[in-house]
């Protein structure tokens, strides 16, 4: 092993003349070379924007992931695999665990009893929540926490790398400031002396040689150091410099990343945005399907009472799209009592709210604050209306409308 000792002790004797400087400026011992007022500016906004991403990253991982037991397994699993260089499997939500729990309590108390079968519903549509939450975590650590790391563990190391150089830098320069100023007294002091060894030896002997000597000796070992110092001095001073430009590009790149986690936290909101209106639209089908199983077991007279099952072909086929609804639903009633003219009651305008997209024949599709007349049919499902628009004409959720006077 080559063990170089002088350079060892040449890098100890540095650190330690800089851990002396530091110390003497910290107790107002040593004069300090202050950075220029647009870099300090440059450093106080990369502190904070260091911190504060920091803060937004951990808060937004609890957000996501609640137990911190589970946040730190999900950390760990996720650095193994980053380290193995394989892609993270999907993990299983509670939502979703929760529906596989419904599910399996359906089949041992039985599908064909109301419970059972409710449990089915409920289930299903715990799952499809479960999914819609997976796809959110997802969306969120690749377009939102991924780049707040990256930038915590790859710009901003950089960043304090070349900061703890320019430190390094700015004790040199102050060091070899203290230096120059030592020699400078040294060498008035060697001159005042030099001018009384001069005045001893003119009134002793003259103006003899060994007078003049001993003044140029007194003068040369001063006026060296002084020379040393004064170049010395220049060097720190022009690697401080060079140091300071490359430091002060670095900072000026948090403008950039600002304009990035701008673009990530836009996506962040927007899958947020997808998740939360796909959990209100799952919740509205699993109310009306809750409601039409309650009115079949209130009914007299009724078959054996079985809660609709109106999704579970769809669970097995994967993950519906946003904008989805419950078809079934409305294909299960014969499309013959919705073709019959049957007497109109209760015609009004009615704006439309949200998208909605018809899913058959009997159904009309609709776009957000548009006006179309409703109106009722006899024995029609209650969270239904007929729409018309123009010459089109079907079936429309109420919960998509809000009726006008």
């Amino acid at each position: 092993m080559d063990f170089n000792v002088k350079k060892l002790a040449c890098g100890a004797g540095v650190f330690f003349t800089r851990a002396v400087q530091f110390t003497e400026e910290k107790l107002g011992q040593a004069e300090k070379t202050e950075l220029d007022p647009h870099l300090e500016n440059l450093i106080t906004r990369a502190d904070s924007t260091k911190n504060w991403t920091e803060k937004i990253l951990r808060q937004t991982e609890v957000l996501l992931q609640p137990n911190p037991i589970d946040h730190t397994g999900a950390r760990i699993e996720e650095f193994i695999y980053d380290k193995l260089d394989k892609k993270l499997p999907s993990r299983t939500t509670n939502t979703e665990l929760l529906g596989q729990y419904m599910l399996e309590a359906a089949n041992e108390f039985g599908p064909g009893t109301p419970y059972g079968s409710t449990l089915i519903t409920v289930g299903e549509y715990q799952k499809r929540l479960g999914g819609a939450e997976r796809d959110l975590l997802q969306a969120s650590a690749v377009g939102f926490l991924t780049p707040l790391r990256n930038f915590l563990e790859g710009d901003w190391r950089t960043i304090s790398k070349e900061r703890r150089l320019l430190e390094n830098r700015r004790l040199d320069l102050d060091i070899c400031k203290a230096r120059l100023k030592k020699a400078k007294l040294a060498e008035a002091k060697a001159a005042l002396l030099s001018e009384e060894a001069d005045k001893v030896s003119t009134s002793t002997c003259g103006h003899s040689l060994r007078g003049i000597c001993a003044c140029l000796k007194l003068l040369f070992c001063p006026v060296q150091m002084r020379l040393q110092a004064e170049h010395e001095l220049r060097v720190a001073q022009a690697e401080f410099d060079r140091q300071a430009e490359v430091t002060k590009l670095l900072l000026e790149g948090i403008g950039s990343t600002h304009l990035n986690h701008l673009r990530c936290l836009q996506d962040f909101a927007e899958a947020q945005a997808t998740y939360y209106a796909q959990c209100h639209h799952h919740m509205q089908d699993l109310q009306r399907e809750l409601s039409r199983c309650a009115n079949s077991i209130s009914t007299p007279h009724s078959a054996p009472v079985v809660c609709p099952d109106p999704v579970s072909s769809a669970f097995l086929s994967g993950p519906p799209s946003p904008g989805a609804s419950v078809s079934s639903l409305s294909s299960q009633r014969p499309l013959a009592m919705e073709q019959t003219q049957l007497p109109v009651t209760g015609t009004r305008k009615a704006k439309v709210l949200y998208d909605y997209e018809g899913h058959d024949g009997s159904e009309l599709s609709l776009l957000a604050d548009e006006l179309i007349i409703v109106h009722t049919v006899p024995g029609m499902d209650p969270d239904w209306l007929i729409g018309e628009r123009g010459n089109q004409k079907g079936k429309v959720p109420v919960t998509y409308l809000e009726l006008l006077s």
